[in-house]
């Protein structure tokens, strides 16, 4: 057997798998070419595996380790998109932010040409302040 055949196939299917992690919004989406993408991999260690004729196989042995962690990769990331789905209503790549992040910047205006109380520019206070100046104006609200 020649060598080129099943190489040319995994870099097909890791082609495919690399379209799909890029080009694709759906988590599961995202999930099924990951999983291609390990499966190109493990074509390419078994038919390296053959065409070295290695006596203690150890592109196969590496091959079901390979299936292994991705058994463990898609339980556990199908157990985090559905609780994300869950929780917000969306498995959109794109329309998913860090948990620690809150909803007040999206429902702030962007800026419809009032003056900031404090003199400011809207989003000119760094990270570290920020805190503070969103109790200020709570303050002033209350």
């Amino acid at each position: 057997m020649h060598l080129a055949y099943p190489a040319v196939l995994a870099a097909l299917l890791f082609c495919t798998g690399l379209y799909g992690v890029l080009a694709r919004r759906n988590a599961i989406l995202v999930l099924m070419s990951v999983e291609l993408m390990l499966n190109a991999v493990n074509l390419n260690l078994v038919a390296f595996d053959v065409w070295l004729r290695d006596a203690l196989h150890s592109g196969q042995a590496l091959t079901l380790f390979t299936i292994a962690i991705a058994a463990a990769e898609i339980g556990i990331g199908l157990a985090i998109v559905l609780a994300v789905y869950r929780n917000r209503g969306s498995s959109d790549v794109d329309r998913l932010r860090d948990t620690a992040e809150t909803d007040d910047a999206e429902h702030l205006p962007a800026g419809d040409g009032d003056e900031d109380p404090d003199g400011d520019a809207p989003g000119t206070e760094d990270q570290a302040t920020a805190p503070a100046g969103k109790a200020k104006k709570a303050e002033a609200t209350a």
